[in-house]
């Protein structure tokens, strides 16, 4: 999933509201509440976390707005053609295949069964893999969150500065009601970066977080699986378990969709 179409279909909905109402889109780029809502919301979560890791702000958001390729429906037919493999030839047989594998995750979790570690080192080593590579993604999902709490203070902040400017002025009654317009837009740009932008790409990337544990513990069941020894019909059962029934039956489909016109022109 990706979560520029979302926003896209946010931003259009409110875009298309406000030409019905009779209003216009341009009225709402204020130099001064972007500056206020954008800046304060990047100082504010720069001095929360890092500099550091506010530099990845770019390379995360660009992650957030690109699909993710699932080849979950490979890697479970690879590991269970290795556990096939496994059980006629020996798991020494595999040590020719290794470096062919392009996921490190499970490269390395074979790599340690052919060399004979035992079963809980092998378990514990890439469960520590999977949680460092959760609190590596953390980091980014927790970057945007905070983020997206920010961004509306930071609008009633500039709305706050916008109706003071307006008091201020009071002698000039005549433009009163579009300085006061002018002033809640702070407030209309803080809340809907943080509801249309910021939450919602913190959401995407856990989502892929979420997605790409569930392979990896897929995986390292397999992995454990063909260092027992086990029937290679029973790492498929255990594949197919941790992938889920509802996928198992979509990617089924698709082999019926695939294999349809073959048979017709046959």
């Amino acid at each position: 999933m990706d979560a520029g179409v979302g926003i896209l279909v946010a931003l259009g909905a409110l875009v298309v509201a406000d030409l019905i109402e009779g209003g216009s889109p341009a009225a709402f780029f204020n130099p001064s509440a972007i500056m206020i809502i954008f800046g304060g919301t990047f100082g504010a979560t720069m001095a929360t976390t890092s500099v550091k890791q506010f530099m990845a702000f770019p390379k995360l958001l660009g992650k957030s707005m690109k699909p993710r390729v699932s080849d979950i429906g490979s890697i479970r037919e690879m590991l269970v053609k290795f556990a096939e493999r496994a059980r006629r030839e020996g798991l020494l047989a595999l040590e020719s295949d290794v470096e062919g594998i392009r996921d490190p995750f499970i490269r390395h979790g074979l790599q340690m069964v052919i060399d004979g570690l035992e079963p809980d080192t092998v378990e514990e080593i890439l469960e520590i893999e999977i949680e460092s590579m959760q609190a590596r993604h953390a980091k980014g999902i927790d970057l945007f969150a905070k983020m997206g709490g920010y961004a509306p203070t930071m609008g009633v902040i500039g709305t706050v500065m916008g109706l003071i400017n307006v008091l201020a002025n009071l002698a000039d009654p005549a433009g009163l009601g579009e300085s006061i317009a002018v002033a809640f837009i702070a407030t209309l740009i803080g809340v809907g970066s943080a509801n249309i932008l910021w939450l919602p790409v913190s959401g995407n990337l856990k989502s892929k977080d979420q997605a790409e544990v569930r392979e990896r513990r897929l995986a390292l069941a397999a992995i454990l699986s063909i260092q027992a020894g086990d029937n290679p019909r029973i790492v498929a059962q255990k594949l197919a378990a941790h992938a889920g029934p509802e996928k198992v039956q979509a990617e089924a489909a698709e082999k019926e969709t695939a294999a349809t016109p073959v048979a017709e022109a046959a």
